[in-house]
Parts: structure tokens; C-alpha cells; sequence
């Protein structure tokens, strides 16, 4: 098994798969080491690239471990990974975004990844709909981004992110990395995140809050009875409706309150 620090050499990151590879070896136990215990688990890591998370997992007794990894170069470094592993080894050489993460090996699952910045919001998106199938998320993020997924009302961060991932996930930050930490290292801080199901607060359908807050957040500036002209015929009569001032602007709403909507919209 080739060093990890020599694979990565050999590798050279490429931009247009939005690779930066992990190559400390405590900062990989660190992030692996946060999604434990993984016994009798599904363990499916996105991107692994080089393999350096993976060679951490390995380390770990689990039922299965499942990589997707998008660039063939990196096929080569993670296949002998799997002589180190006691259990199922799967390698799939496909475009994470277009594999259906939650029915792959069986429950209980969790997903570790180092994401390429330029899927991570669509992704997390996917997970999301179907959390219930997942026993915890352990993700990076550009830290402005793990700033918007865990923001509060009332701050500039809460937007549409915030009230899809809360309503669905108890999120936690865990710890931040530097542009340092990476190879080669990116122009933003890097925050690694925790999600774990949450009951949903109301039961509503994803599209219906998915469309109410994207119209909201779109003109946050507005107040509600404006931003969601087009939306209802009313906003006015709709917004009273639900027991919401109509002067209120989206980031001073609740996860409930728009979810209260959104039930609200399903009925129009």
C-alpha cells in the first residue's frame, strides 16, 4: 500500500472535480473518529479521492463500506484498501449525485465525506429527503455554508438552507480546518458537520416548504405579503391565515411558522 502523501503527489487535485485532499493523519482520525461507532453499520464515503478517510474507516470494525468516487484515477489507490477491510467492500466508480445513497447496503448507514465543494449543497439536499434512512451524516462544508445550514432566525445566515436541513436534522457543528489542512488548499475555512434524524416538526411535503421558502428568502428584504405576490392570490388574507403578520420579513419566521404555511399552500 502506497504512502498516503505519495498518492496525492501523484495525483495532482483537479479543480473541475472541486478536489482538496486531506492528508493529516489526525485531522482524517479526528473527522472518522467523530462518526464511531460503526459496528454492524453501512459505511458509505463520497469522494474519497486518495483514499486517506478511508484508510481511517478501515480501521474501524464495520459490516460494509461503500466508496463513490467520480474520477477513475483513483480507482487504482482505493482497490487494495479493501485487503485491510473485515467486511463487505464496495467501490463504485460513478457520479455521487446520481447514485441513490439511501439504498445502497442495508441500515443502519452513515455517510462520511470530505466533499468537493461544488456538490455539497445539492447533495446534502438529497440526503435530506430521505434522512430517515441514515443514522448520521458526518460532512464538510465551506464554513459559510455550515454557517447557513445552522443559522437561527433573525441572523443573516437563515435562508432556505436552514429551515430544509433543521426541519429535517438536528445539525451540529463540530470543528472547523484551515486552507492549510488541505492539498492544495482552498481559499475558504473548512467546517465539518454532524446530522442526525429529527422528527419533523410538521408534517409537511418537501416540495410545498422547498417552494415557500425559496419564494420567501428570494426577496427577504420585502415584507411576506410582497415577496409571496405570485405565490397565493392573497398573500395578505394567506399570511393571516396562518397567524403570521404579513409585515414580517422570512428571516424573522420560524422552522414551524413556515412550516404552518407550507400545510397552509398544500390546502390552496
Amino acid at each position: 500500500m502506497l504512502p498516503l502523501s505519495e498518492i496525492i503527489r501523484s495525483l495532482r487535485a483537479k479543480k473541475s472535480l472541486g478536489q482538496n485532499f486531506l492528508s493529516d493523519p489526525s485531522i482524517l482520525k479526528r473527522i472518522v473518529d467523530s462518526a464511531d461507532p460503526f459496528e454492524n453499520c453501512t459505511i458509505i464515503e463520497i469522494g474519497p479521492g486518495p483514499g486517506g478517510l478511508t484508510r481511517e474507516i478501515i480501521k474501524h470494525p464495520c459490516k460494509e463500506v461503500i466508496l463513490i468516487e467520480q474520477d477513475a484515477r483513483c480507482i487504482p489507490y482505493l482497490e487494495p484498501l479493501k485487503d485491510s477491510l473485515g467486511g463487505t467492500f464496495t467501490l463504485l466508480n460513478e457520479d455521487a449525485l446520481s447514485v441513490p445513497l439511501h439504498t445502497l447496503g442495508t441500515a443502519p448507514r452513515k455517510i462520511i465525506a470530505n466533499l468537493p465543494y461544488n456538490i455539497s449543497v445539492p447533495l446534502l439536499l438529497a440526503c435530506l429527503k430521505h434522512i430517515d434512512s441514515f443514522e448520521s451524516l458526518t460532512l464538510m462544508f465551506q464554513k459559510e455554508v455550515a454557517a447557513r445550514l445552522t443559522a437561527d432566525p433573525n441572523t443573516s445566515d437563515y435562508g432556505r438552507l436552514s429551515v430544509m436541513c433543521q426541519w429535517k436534522a438536528y445539525v451540529k457543528k463540530l470543528f472547523d480546518l484551515p486552507p492549510g489542512a488541505f492539498l492544495p488548499p482552498p481559499k475558504v475555512t473548512s467546517t465539518v458537520l454532524q446530522l442526525t434524524p429529527r422528527r419533523p416538526r410538521e408534517d409537511v411535503l418537501w416540495e410545498s416548504l422547498e417552494k415557500i421558502t425559496r419564494i420567501s428568502f428570494s426577496q427577504r428584504r420585502k415584507m411576506l405579503r410582497s415577496s409571496l405576490k405570485g405565490l397565493v392570490e392573497s398573500p395578505q388574507e394567506f399570511l393571516e391565515a396562518g397567524h403570521i403578520d404579513p409585515q414580517r420579513r422570512a428571516e424573522t419566521l420560524s422552522i414551524e411558522e413556515f412550516c404552518c404555511l407550507a400545510k397552509q399552500m398544500e390546502k390552496h
